[in-house]
């Protein structure tokens, strides 16, 4: 009779010893997510004299038919939202003349921007875009694996497209272009939009996020909607955060050619845009009348502002946006800051950059103007 024996082949080596888990330890986040910085959101006014100027919205109360339409959709807010948007793309796609296979909607500009990288970009790809812009860039593209390429804007505090041309690569699958710029304000002209398109090869997506759009003025806009009609490569981007007031009901859209349309629906959160947003951002669309007079007192302001400032003598770009920007390095920002908060008025400050203030009404504005009054009571940079 033979026993079985528990010994070990000869060369074989000693199990490792068993790992104790430790009971206070929380599952680790992925290393990309772990390495992200906070996306930093302007500041919010404590109070009813503080004058918030550093987070881009209308200082407009919200339009009195599109507050009734938020009252009567959010007596059924027990239902879940159309998760198509249906009605909300169809009429988009009737506003600006395109077919709502072309529309996709999200939670704000930024919710449909994380869905056209997360549909169109990986680990390995690498996306291009102007720095300084939109802080959330580097944020989203980071969050899909892919690799962000940062191009300095030019002196004039534009993109400078060429500079972006040529960080375009053969890994590179995204381009982001800002028009208006955020935080500089400037835009993007036509004929240097085109010729960039006509040096990045085909399969690169372009994408134009015209989060400001409403308030340019210039004698000769960016079409952004004619450069998406001739390129299968382009994609705009549009809110209605800004200047049609909803920014706290986190809506907006994306107008792509059918197939990547079609991408983005797909990878979009379900249900991610409330039905109250979705009829507010409808009736917004029927009282445009209405909201281009504010975009046009808006931009008003901003010729009064930016002329006041270049009399007092502060240099700064021709902002397309509803606000205007002071390049500064850190001992002139900490200055502006410094003064602003002791006037109460909140804006935007920008580490290594400069400051970015919000317009609105006049009377605000003469606020920021009594602030900067004195160039010569600031640090030179």
């Amino acid at each position: 009779m033979t026993t079985s024996s528990t010994a070990r082949p000869a060369g074989a080596t000693s199990a490792p010893a068993a790992t104790v888990p430790d009971p206070s330890a929380e599952p680790p986040l992925r290393p990309v997510v772990a390495q992200l910085p906070g996306y930093v959101a302007g500041r919010r006014a404590s109070g009813a004299l503080t004058a918030a100027l550093a987070s881009n919205e209308s200082h407009y109360d919200p339009l009195p038919s599109v507050l009734e339409e938020v009252r009567e959709a959010a007596g059924r807010m027990n239902r879940y939202p159309d998760m198509g948007a249906v009605q909300l793309r169809e009429r988009i796609a009737a506003f600006l003349g395109v077919r709502p296979e072309e529309v996709a909607v999200g939670p704000g500009s930024v919710g449909v921007l994380q869905q056209i990288l997360g549909a169109t970009c990986g680990p390995g790809d690498e996306v291009v875009f102007a720095w300084r812009s939109f802080e959330a860039y580097p944020i989203l593209v980071s969050l899909t694996g892919a690799t962000a390429v940062p191009v300095p804007l030019a002196a004039d505090e534009g993109h400078d497209l060429e500079a972006m041309a040529a960080a375009v690569t053969d890994r590179t699958r995204a381009v982001l272009v800002c028009s208006p710029n955020n935080p500089t304000g400037t835009s993007v002209p036509q004929a240097a939009l085109e010729r960039f398109l006509a040096a990045v090869p085909p399969h690169v997506l372009v994408v134009v996020d015209e989060a400001y759009v409403e308030f340019v003025d210039e004698e000769r806009p960016l079409d952004a909607l004619a450069l998406f009609r001739a390129h299968p490569n382009v994609c705009v981007l549009r809110t209605f955060s800004k200047a049609y007031g909803l920014a706290g009901l986190r809506v907006g859209y994306a107008v792509a050619h059918e197939g990547l349309a079609e991408g983005l629906r797909k990878v979009a959160l379900p249900f991610g845009v409330s039905t109250v947003a979705q009829r507010a951002a409808i009736r917004s669309l029927d009282a445009a009348g209405e909201l281009r007079e504010r975009a046009a007192a808006v931009a008003a302001e901003r010729r009064r502002v930016t002329d006041a400032l270049r009399a007092a003598g502060w240099e700064l770009p021709e902002s397309q946006a509803n606000f205007v920007w002071l390049r500064a390095g850190d001992a002139l920002r900490e200055a502006l800051t410094g003064a602003f908060d002791r006037a109460g008025v909140l804006v935007r400050a920008y580490p290594g950059d400069g400051v970015r203030i919000t317009l609105a009404d006049p009377a605000t504005n003469d606020r920021v103007l009594a602030v900067l009054a004195d160039r010569a009571a600031f640090p030179a940079r």
